[in-house]
């Protein structure tokens, strides 16, 4: 079970994360690139990054193979930054949870209009 002082850390390194991954100059990393989800390990030695792009899995996937290559410019930057007794080590996943959203909510937006469509016929 996470700790009070772990979930802070982590919602700490997710913003800081946010802020990096801007400077981060490779050009496989895209510039629609967010971070999802931060999972900092119990002793605070790992520490996974879930990140997502609107531009789909493929793109993702490919700041996926950036970031890992920039992963010691980042756990650098992130030590820098905030007040850690070590740097984790990063692990980048990429995941679709941005894409999928969007989906979704275009699949609702899509039931709506048809169900307006459907109410002034009745009328």
């Amino acid at each position: 079970m996470p700790s009070f002082k772990n979930s802070r850390m982590s919602e700490d390194i997710h913003r800081e994360l946010t802020d990096i991954l801007r400077q981060v100059k490779d050009p496989r990393v895209s510039s629609m690139l967010s971070v999802v989800r931060v999972e900092l390990a119990g002793d605070g030695s790992h520490c996974k990054v879930y990140v997502s792009s609107l531009l789909g899995m493929e793109d993702t996937k490919q700041s996926v193979k950036g970031l890992k290559s920039a992963a010691g410019f980042i756990r650098r930057e992130l030590f820098a930054r905030l007040k850690m007794r070590k740097s984790p080590e990063l692990t980048f996943i990429a995941d679709d949870s941005i894409a999928r959203g969007a989906e979704v909510t275009r699949k609702l937006s899509q039931i709506e209009i048809t169900e307006e469509d459907a109410d002034v016929e009745s009328d």
